[in-house]
């Protein structure tokens, strides 16, 4: 299983939100703490703007800070809508599907059933889980850890 960048971001912004709850964080800001284009978080950001998951607030004194309480920010359902689709293979897809042996091979229940297994992992985990690793994603986010933004 494997996730897009956008969801990579997505849970990277949400992290170093939490970790920062006592002030707002600007997209400059996350994005040299990551190495990540500015450009690529902005769009991460506007969809977690519309999920409710991140407030923005703009001018003097503004950024970004976690609409909801870490205990109330599933990581399963924060994965789920940023992923454009879970189609592990290409039987997943009833509408473009071409595999010949797609009625007889069995694979796609059993992949079927890992996928599931993999997000009720991520189901069982809020973004509250993290914070005791606060002060130590903290250290790894100062300035010139990170390498530079691209």
């Amino acid at each position: 299983m494997q996730l897009t960048l956008f969801s990579d971001y997505a849970l990277r912004i949400a992290l170093y939100l939490g970790a920062h709850p006592d002030r707002r964080c600007s997209v400059d800001e996350i994005s040299r703490a990551y190495g990540i284009s500015r450009a690529h978080l902005v769009k991460v950001v506007q969809r977690l703007t519309e999920l409710g998951l991140v407030g923005s607030t703009r001018g003097r004194g503004g950024g970004l800070h976690l609409a909801r309480a870490p205990e109330d920010i599933n990581l399963g359902a924060l994965v789920r809508a940023t992923e454009p689709h879970f189609d592990i293979v290409e039987c997943f897809d009833d509408a473009t599907n071409t595999c010949p042996i797609s009625p007889a091979c069995g694979l796609k229940g059993t992949l079927v059933r890992a996928q599931r297994a993999f997000l009720a992992v991520l189901d069982a985990q809020t973004l509250a889980d993290f914070a005791p690793r606060r002060e130590r994603l903290i250290s790894l986010w100062r300035p010139g850890r990170a390498r530079a933004a691209s």
